[in-house]
């Protein structure tokens, strides 16, 4: 078993041997090897000011992507590539992309600007997630001086070019990276572990069941950084091979569930059209480019934008426990606040995403306070069979109204075998009100959820009598 942390940065091998698991990529970075350009403007991955671009093996050649720096475990680098700003200039001469900057007037403070020049720059390379529309790229950058025009005049200037070439033989191997440290300040021996096969991860959480399994850390990573939380058993997921399979079947999709957002995206989109527009507003790019569905659904949060969605078209999970697995619907998954059906030792191996039935009605809606990266106050999904204008299957769920993602059982009840009109509409607002009793929060008071709720359900129809023109390309999902 590996004890040691490799990854190459700039082609050169850095090994880390004795690290805490939970010491970030960033505190690594702006700690021991001086590389001060990324900087910690959040600590809880929405600035961008700590983007750096990761490496890592994909078909023949190497994928990159904008992460975090500041929610990445150092542990999870491991045989892996990374370049950060200072990997850029050349000869002492800037890169074309920080030359722009300067010349568009494109910084002012200048904390921000590290991490937008190297999300400009992945976007240069055609790294992950970033052949999208330049704010979709840059949603996850934020930069309180200049506003954004200088600096989206740089990115349409960028220009493609090749994407550095590196060979990752120097730091991959096939052994379960395992790391131990004995954590003097808290007096508790913390352990790393990185299966590589599924049976490898099945042994491993059974031996320590009350582990906390780490996939992309877009959650995880705030426990330490925001909480302070002392994790004393951390297994990743990320390099399970079988979970990050995402296949194709005739009945609809198989994610895996170390399959990353970004990875997911499209054929999610293919399946269900709303809900891949939905997922361009998850988090940011670099969010994106780390989390999992499976850990969205994992870690149960009430306010996960992912299992509304999935619930309402039907979809089911598999669970894992050592050698057995067992099949459950996903809206049976979530029994109350931070309270899932899941056994010591059993994971999310896989989310299954049924095809829809032709002609059903799909829809999902995100209201957040901010159009991009922002957690939703509520999020609606609609799933709905209609026949010679009746209604004849509904299923609808709710993220943000209650304590877990949850069907409205008595709206689909008032829905079903009556007409697709106004008259019904308005019976089923009222069940709406028997299904949830929604909290007030910094994101929406009570009765802001419940009105957004009910007003959802009308915009459906509203949609599906064509008066979609009514409907503005912004507001179309929140």
């Amino acid at each position: 078993m590996g004890e040691v942390i490799r990854f190459l940065l700039d082609g050169e091998v850095q090994e880390v041997r004795g690290a805490n698991p939970t010491t970030t990529l960033l505190e690594h970075l702006r700690g021991p090897m001086r590389r001060t350009g990324a900087k910690e403007g959040c600590a809880e991955g929405d600035c961008g000011s700590c983007t750096v671009l990761v490496g890592e093996p994909e078909g023949e050649g190497t994928a990159w992507r904008a992460v975090n720096a500041c929610i990445q475990f150092l542990p999870m680098l491991h045989g892996k590539a990374l370049m950060t700003v200072e990997s850029l200039a050349r000869d002492h001469a800037p890169h074309p992309v920080q030359q722009a900057m300067v010349d568009q007037h494109g910084s002012q403070c200048g904390f921000c600007t590290p991490g937008i020049v190297m999300s400009l720059y992945g976007r240069a390379v055609g790294a992950k997630g970033a052949d999208g529309p330049v704010g979709e790229v840059l949603a996850g950058n934020l930069c309180r001086c200049t506003g954004y025009g200088p600096i989206i005049d740089v990115a349409k200037g960028v220009q493609a070019e090749t994407p550095p070439a590196v060979d990752l033989s120097a730091v991959r191997d096939e052994a379960m990276l395992t790391l131990r440290y004995e954590d003097e300040i808290h007096g508790v021996m913390r352990t790393w572990l990185a299966p590589r096969t599924v049976e490898q991860l099945a042994k491993a959480y059974d031996a320590h069941p009350d582990a906390t399994i780490v996939a992309g850390a877009t959650d995880v990573g705030l426990w330490v950084t925001k909480q302070r939380r002392a994790l004393p058993t951390l297994i990743s997921v990320a390099e399970v091979a079988e979970l990050k399979t995402l296949e194709e079947t005739a009945d609809g999709l198989r994610i895996g569930a170390a399959v990353r957002y970004v990875d997911a995206i499209e054929a999610v989109a293919k399946l269900y059209p709303d809900l891949g527009a939905m997922m361009r507003r998850l988090g940011s790019t670099q969010v994106r480019n780390s989390g999992t569905i499976g850990g969205n659904i994992a870690n149960g949060s009430p306010i996960g934008d992912m299992p509304p969605a999935l619930i309402a078209a039907g979809a089911r999970l598999i669970l894992r426990q050592g050698d057995e697995r067992r099949e459950l619907a996903l809206e049976d998954f979530f029994l109350d606040y931070g309270k899932q059906d899941r056994r010591p030792g059993e994971f999310v191996e896989a989310v299954i995403a049924p095809r829809l039935e032709a002609g059903r009605l799909f829809k999902v809606f995100k209201l957040s306070k901010r159009f991009d990266q922002d957690i939703s106050a509520v999020c609606g999904a609609f799933s709905l069979a209609v026949e010679d204008g009746v209604v004849t299957d509904a299923r609808i769920a709710f993220g943000g109204m209650a304590g877990t993602p949850k069907r409205a059982k008595a709206c689909e009840a008032a829905l079903i075998g009556r007409p697709w009109a106004e008259a019904t509409i308005e019976a089923a607002m009222a069940g709406l009100d028997t299904d949830y009793k929604p909290m007030s929060d910094m994101r929406a008071s009570a009765a802001y959820r419940a009105l957004a709720a009910r007003n959802m359900l009308r915009k459906v129809l509203l949609e599906t009598q064509g008066v979609e023109a009514r409907v503005t390309p912004e507001s179309a999902h929140g």
